[in-house]
């Protein structure tokens, strides 16, 4: 029996994760993201679901972050109806990720409405909080380890990816064949996470390569954050943190608390302004068998700030000034209350914006890593002084040498090895060290583009990666 693969999504970026995987008339869909960025990109969400979503049978996630979860509330919208499948700690993040991110959209399309800076004359949300509230009965728990039927023919399991609570490295099994999705990877020596689970023998690997084209820092990141902290705040200086309010908040929140354990955080107030960051603290504490933090270090972190929650709050530091220290999402500063602090403090020489982890293009974050000195937002051209400083040793992405490490510890070499969800510089680098290190076929998909995975016993394909592999061809590049 043939299996077909279908890149829809983070086949040329590194967002939109969606891989559709169909076998004897089952459909099971791999990720169901967000397109995040490019405005090229971001429309991609406007779009009719390459299939019919009530033609779909399963979703299977690998993570909550709204670029692998964050079109589930339209997927149902549309007609999908069955099960999500996801780990506990996935499910529980979810519930809080997909939340806000429904009330994000309806909110920026009311300010939009009101301000008339939209050129919509009617601008509506993707989807709504009502479309999220529908989504999450579809949900169905499915521990590490164990084996689950996805739909007919087609059997799931999960295995550790690291990265953040609950993420997964996805095995469908399917016509005899084994399909790996990496989904993101975590880091080996990450001071959160656990290390992801070593590569098990499949034929066809679809990897991710976020980083696959640099090296991270060697330096400390906690020592750069603190150099940062008490230069900028020496000088009465607002530190404004973008980061991400599940993975990210945490990893920051802990080098600052790791700092001020060693009596090198300058002692002045530290602000967590993101509700979701703070709605999932105590999830944390619930899955301690997949962190490295125990119930004392998780107190202290999450004691460390002042937790803002209500909106009046939000406002009121803008006008409080400095010295201080926010953290809050969302870490590309494609949305959420960081805006309104870059708005408020961003024209300052006085103060510094911290970006701590990958910036995809056409987000604002990235702009500024490019050294653009005014982002638009709220209809408006924000003019940006303050400092601004990367810290990329602080991802939870492996870099291109730790995904080689990792792709080494392999028991044997994919039959086909499809490398995804990076910006095409990265994916190609990766793409050639696979081939020439380790030599096993690899390539990079295009978007849209469906391979078929032909059974154990069969040699299908004509180009040259099919004949090195036996076992799969690219048969179609359009939907």
């Amino acid at each position: 029996m043939a299996v077909t693969l279908r890149f829809l999504g983070a086949a040329d970026t590194v967002t939109g994760s969606r891989y559709l995987v169909e076998a004897d008339g089952a459909r099971v869909l791999v990720d169901c993201g967000l397109f995040q960025g490019y405005k090229v990109l971001r429309e991609r969400n406007r779009h009719p679901f390459p299939v019919a979503p009530e033609s779909i049978d399963a979703v299977v996630l690998t993570h909550a972050h709204l670029d692998h979860s964050g079109y589930l509330p339209a997927l149902v919208r549309d007609g999908f109806a069955g099960r999500i499948i996801a780990t506990p700690g996935t499910i529980e993040l979810c519930r809080v990720m997909l939340a806000d991110s429904a009330y994000l959209m309806e909110e920026e399309a009311r300010h939009a409405a009101k301000r008339g800076w939209s050129r919509h004359r009617d601008p509506r949300p993707l989807y709504t909080s009502a479309d999220v509230k529908a989504t999450i009965p579809r949900f169905a728990e499915l521990d590490f380890g164990g084996s689950h039927a996805a739909a007919r023919g087609i059997d799931v399991r999960f295995v550790h990816a690291g990265h953040i609570l609950g993420a997964a490295q996805v095995r469908l099994e399917a016509g005899g064949r084994m399909l790996h999705f990496t989904g993101d990877l975590g880091r080996r020596r990450d001071p959160l996470m656990r290390a992801p689970a070593d590569l098990e023998p499949c034929d066809v690997l679809v990897t991710e390569s976020t980083y696959g084209d640099r090296r991270h820092s060697s330096e400390d990141p906690a020592d750069r954050l603190g150099e940062v902290i008490t230069r900028v705040t020496g000088r009465g200086g607002v530190v404004l943190i973008p980061a991400f309010a599940v993975g990210r908040t945490e990893t920051v929140l802990l080098h600052l608390s790791r700092l001020a354990d060693r009596g090198e955080l300058p002692d002045v107030p530290i602000y967590l302004n993101s509700p979701m960051a703070v709605d999932v603290a105590s999830i944390y504490e619930r899955y301690p068998e997949e962190h490295r933090l125990g119930h004392d270090e998780l107190t202290r972190m999450y004691r460390l700030a002042t937790r803002i929650t209500t909106v009046d709050d939000s406002k009121l530091l803008n006008l409080r000034g400095g010295p201080m220290i926010i953290v809050s999402a969302s870490g590309m500063l494609t949305g959420g209350r960081i805006l309104h602090h870059i708005r408020a403090y961003g024209p300052d020489k006085h103060n510094a914006i911290v970006l701590t982890g990958f910036q995809a293009g056409g987000t604002r974050g990235a702009a500024l890593v490019a050294g653009e000195r005014s982002l638009r937002m709220f209809g408006e051209e924000v003019p940006i002084r303050a400092e601004v400083v990367m810290i990329e040793g602080m991802s939870a992405h492996p870099d291109a040498d730790e995904i080689m490490q990792w792709l080494r510890g392999a028991a044997s070499a994919p039959g086909e090895t499809f490398v995804t969800h990076g910006e095409a510089h990265a994916a190609d680098a990766l793409r050639a060290r696979i081939k020439h290190e380790l030599g096993w076929p690899a390539r990079v998909p295009e978007h849209g583009e469906r391979v078929t995975v032909g059974a154990p016993d069969e040699r299908i394909g004509t180009d040259a990666a099919a004949a090195a592999a036996g076992s799969v061809t690219a048969i179609d590049a359009s939907i």
